[in-house]
């Protein structure tokens, strides 16, 4: 359970960059996959069910301006910086597990 920052800059204009925090890396991961599923919503909305694939989730990660992490490290009591590519892998390790194919 590392306390996470979610980093998010949705469009070129750095006036749209907000910030999340979170108890873990999990959560965080599953806070992005809720900041799609209100993008999904808000241009969706006479739609009551919506579903997606992790496809369209990645697409929706490589086309914001800026998205990245820092975790906090206990043992040097410091933030690492994590990016788009470390976001979508612990994202679909997330979503596996969810899915119930762990190895």
């Amino acid at each position: 359970m590392a306390h996470t920052i979610l980093l998010v800059q949705p469009a070129a204009n750095p006036e749209t960059r907000t910030y999340s925090d979170y108890e873990s890396v999990n959560e965080c991961m599953e806070g992005v996959c809720k900041i799609y599923e209100e993008h999904l919503k808000r241009r969706n909305p006479n739609t009551p069910t919506i579903t997606y694939d992790i496809s369209q989730l990645f697409d929706f990660v490589d086309q914001l301006a800026d998205l990245s992490c820092l975790v906090y490290q206990k043992s040097t009591n410091t933030y690492a910086p994590y990016n788009k590519d470390w976001i979508k892998e612990k994202i679909y390790i997330l979503l596996r597990q969810a899915a119930g194919h762990t190895e």
